[in-house]
């Protein structure tokens, strides 16, 4: 894999509480947080329920209300030592519940009943984590490659390519860590973002100025800061996922 290099130690630098800490609190009964953490998550369900029905899914339909349950429910019996975050757990659980519904749907137009006995609902929460796998290889693999092309296309304006990153990513931790450092700061300023973008060019004398690091150490990482800031400023949440799952 050629991305692990580029954000070796970038999550160390993050001050926001992640997702699964958040569902921690939430399983031991911190129900608002709860309400809040489904609200802010209304459009991930949504997304995930429009791509596994292949339509726009609306607020007021029933796919998306079995997508939230299936949400709500993902949350609730999530576990980060089984190795999968709880967006792609969710995914699978919504996906699942999506499929049952498809079925009864059809059964009753058949005018068959369809009642999932007690030891089908005791076995749902197992038979979903044994799908994890096969879910993982056959979709998240195929979307992190996609992310990845994606990606490379976005650094292609800078002129930068993954080879040349390789070759220049610092090699010391200390050098990278003030690398990201400074992406980081670069990302969340809004007049330097919008000079990036518009320029092409990292606004070095303006970082200069602002942390004890001499211009000849800033443009020694420039490429490989300019490459940070890219991916932190992107729409690219699975292989954001995958780099901090592989450190």
């Amino acid at each position: 894999m050629v991305i692990p290099f580029l954000l070796l130690g970038i999550y160390k630098f993050s001050n926001q509480s992640s997702l699964e800490d958040k569902i921690v609190l939430i399983q031991n009964g911190d129900l608002q947080l709860l309400n809040e953490v489904l609200q802010d998550y209304k459009p991930y369900i949504k997304k995930t329920v429009s791509k596994i029905c292949k339509r726009y899914i609306y607020d007021s339909d029933d796919e998306f209300s079995v997508g939230l349950i299936a949400f709500h429910e993902a949350i609730m019996n999530y576990h980060p030592e089984r190795g999968a975050s709880l967006l792609t757990f969710a995914e699978v659980v919504i996906r699942r519940k999506l499929i049952d519904k498809i079925r009864k749907d059809q059964r009753e137009k058949a005018n068959l009943t369809y009642d999932r006995d007690d030891n089908e609902s005791a076995a749902g929460v197992h038979e979903t984590w044994q799908a994890m796998e096969h879910f993982q290889h056959e979709n998240t693999v195929r979307d992190r490659k996609e992310e990845i092309l994606q990606y490379s296309q976005a650094l292609i304006p800078y002129k930068l390519s993954f080879k040349e990153l390789a070759e220049q990513a610092p090699k010391h931790s200390d050098a990278r860590e003030n690398a990201i450092f400074i992406a980081r700061l670069v990302q969340s300023n809004e007049e330097w973002l919008r000079e990036l973008k518009e320029k092409k060019k990292l606004p070095i004398k303006k970082i200069e100025k602002k942390i004890d690091l001499s211009r000849k150490t800033i443009e020694r990482n420039r490429k490989y800061i300019i490459a940070v800031v890219i991916l932190l400023d992107g729409d690219f949440p699975y292989l954001q996922e995958y780099v901090k799952g592989s450190l």
